[in-house]
């Protein structure tokens, strides 16, 4: 990353982040100067301790000065506690700030943007990235602080004690950080590889949660144990190649500070012979060049700090800057209900990851309180149109209708509130039965909920759980079964009373008698409503007003089924295929 954008980046995080905490920065600011106050003021007390204690013998200074001494650690050890408290406290919420931002942008992002980038990778964001900020904003700027002042008064001390001395030592000091600077560069640039591979482990192993019987059926254990390895030992190289840095520079240090202090004592002796310099102003300075190399090394790595924070601020960023297509316009007025019926216009739609359409020129018509069903070989756009009507997608071109009204001039809120939707990829939370029912209605209460799950035939197996209608349930409902999940979720459909239901191949996956009951609980939730079906098996749509039948992504023939098995060869051939399968 370049030194422009690092500032770019940098002046945007004070901007949208910092600056509110001026107050409390300038505050660790005054911490920071009493810090180096003390700091320099621990070795000027050398000069007159020695002087007046151990070579002049003074009984009265032997007890004041160690007093002041203890004076002053104990300043400087008080002020950097709460110099480190309020930075840690700035850095925390700045990250705070970050991370719901991040888990807000998840919940308000198209859903294509979302279908583009792996789940475990927003993961990283919010926590390796905003971790990354975080210290940036308070050991980055504790340190920028504590440091440059401490280094200040430090060598104001050793101009004090003596001029000549210290233009030695600072002709020295440039080489300590040239050293430590190069060091830092190569420690910030390997710490971006590290966060990049700490990112991938993440994804892998979070496809390895969701796959866990999937890896286990198909016997992939080793080949993913391989995988892991793999990552892990990448990110633990980076690790040690980060450390190693780190130590590299203990010995170039601790050799150039044996050249500085060889160079300081022959120096000083010299002086010392000459009469220019006293035994205790040498222990003073000597003092204050040996704390100054503390903060010439702090600020002379500090860089990496600012590299690193500065990458996962840009991560952060471009994250927060993708822009949503689809969102609330509050100047739109609400969808207005009256038959719920549905209107396709010369719909046209592709995906983002291909130029081929997915639905092409889709023109249909749905009267409100009717049951229409989409039927067509998988890719044929079934599940496509039904994304499109809650605005999961957009199309490119074309117009769709609720009542005359279009949905995409009307808000977005009203839209989805008008709408119910239960899915062959069930989706529960780890929660209670009853949480992920009400996730429909927060205020309904338990006598709706209750009847909600009577309509879709859930309440009898609801009973028999463990702990009723508080049985944790598990991960997206896995310590229930299939069929289990999906009355669950149609019970969550009827819960929130939406006039348009969306059913997208509801009972594909569910045996016979699963099916049957299911199927039962569905004519409950579709009684009197505009429903939309996509049915993998043509034997559960018989009684649909209407049928569309798709062919690579448009439609080829309409009407009902005893129409359609006589008049479309694609519908009949679907037909008939599944009547042998049967």
């Amino acid at each position: 990353m370049e030194l422009k954008e690092i500032k770019i980046i940098i002046k945007r995080l004070y901007r949208e982040h910092v600056k509110k905490y001026l107050n409390k920065i300038f505050l660790a600011l005054f911490l920071s100067i009493v810090v180096a106050i003390s700091t320099s003021g621990t070795a000027w007390l050398l000069d007159p301790a020695i002087k007046k204690i151990f070579i002049e013998k003074d009984q009265t200074l032997a007890w004041v000065i160690p007093i002041f001494i203890i004076i002053t650690f104990s300043a400087k050890g008080i002020s950097l506690y709460f110099a480190r408290i309020t930075v840690i406290k700035v850095g925390q919420r700045i990250g705070a700030e970050l991370q719901k931002k991040i888990a807000n942008k998840i919940l308000a992002a198209d859903i294509k943007t979302l279908d583009n980038r792996h789940s475990g990778k927003y993961i990283s964001n919010i926590f390796y990235d905003a971790g990354a900020v975080i210290n940036l904003v308070s050991t980055g700027v504790l340190n920028l602080m504590k440091d440059s002042f401490s280094l200040v008064a430090l060598v104001g001390l050793m101009f004090y004690q003596n001029w000549k001395l210290a233009l030695f030592a600072i002709l020295m000091m440039p080489l300590a950080a040239f050293f430590a600077k190069s060091l830092g560069k190569r420690i910030g640039k390997v710490q971006g590889e590290a966060s990049i591979k700490t990112g991938e482990l993440v994804v892998l192993l979070t496809e390895i949660f969701k796959g866990a019987k999937m890896i286990r059926i198909f016997q992939k254990e080793e080949e993913e144990t391989v995988k892991v390895d793999q990552i892990i030992s990448k990110v633990t190289e980076k690790n040690i190649k980060i450390s190693s840095i780190l130590i590299r520079a203990t010995p170039v240090m601790e050799t150039l500070t044996g050249f500085m202090i060889a160079g300081f004592i022959f120096f000083s002796g010299k002086l010392i012979n000459s009469g220019e310099l006293e035994l205790n102003n040498f222990f003073s300075f000597l003092t204050a060049m040996m704390l100054a190399y503390q903060p010439i090394r702090s600020l002379a790595t500090i860089n990496m700090t600012i590299f690193q924070g500065a990458t996962a601020a840009k991560r952060i960023f471009l994250i927060l800057d993708e822009p949503i297509e689809t969102k609330d316009d509050f100047k739109f007025h609400d969808l207005k209900l009256n038959q719920c019926s549905i209107k396709f216009n010369n719909v046209n739609f592709h995906y983002s990851n291909t130029k081929e359409k997915a639905v092409k020129n889709i023109n249909l018509e749905i009267k409100g309180g009717t049951v229409a069903a989409f039927v067509g070989h998988s890719g044929a756009g079934k599940s496509t149109i039904i994304s499109l009507l809650p605005r999961f997608y957009e199309p490119q071109s074309g117009k769709i209708y609720i009542d005359n009204q279009d949905i995409h001039k009307v808000s977005l809120r009203s839209l989805r509130k008008s709408l119910s939707m239960v899915s062959q990829d069930i989706i529960l939370f780890d929660d209670t039965v009853k949480a992920n029912i009400a996730y429909a209605n927060s205020k309904a209460s338990d006598e709706e909920i209750v009847e909600a799950c009577n309509f879709a035939a859930a309440n009898e197996f609801i009973k028999k759980l463990p702990e009723g209608y508080n049985t944790i349930i598990g991960e997206n409902g896995v310590k229930l079964s299939g069929g289990q999940k999906q009355r669950l979720s149609i019970a969550r459909a009827i819960l929130k009373k939406s006039p348009i239901i969306l059913l997208d191949e509801a009972t594909s996956s569910l045996d016979a008698d699963s099916e049957e009951v299911v199927q039962n609980a569905i004519s409950n939730l579709i009684k009197n409503k505009t429903t939309l079906v996509i049915a993998h098996r043509l034997s559960t749509i018989h009684n649909a007003d209407q049928i569309f039948v798709l062919k690579n992504g448009t439609i080829i023939d309409s009407g009902s089924h005893d129409y359609l098995i006589e008049k479309s060869n694609e519908y009949k051939s679907l037909y008939q295929k599944q009547l042998k399968q049967v």
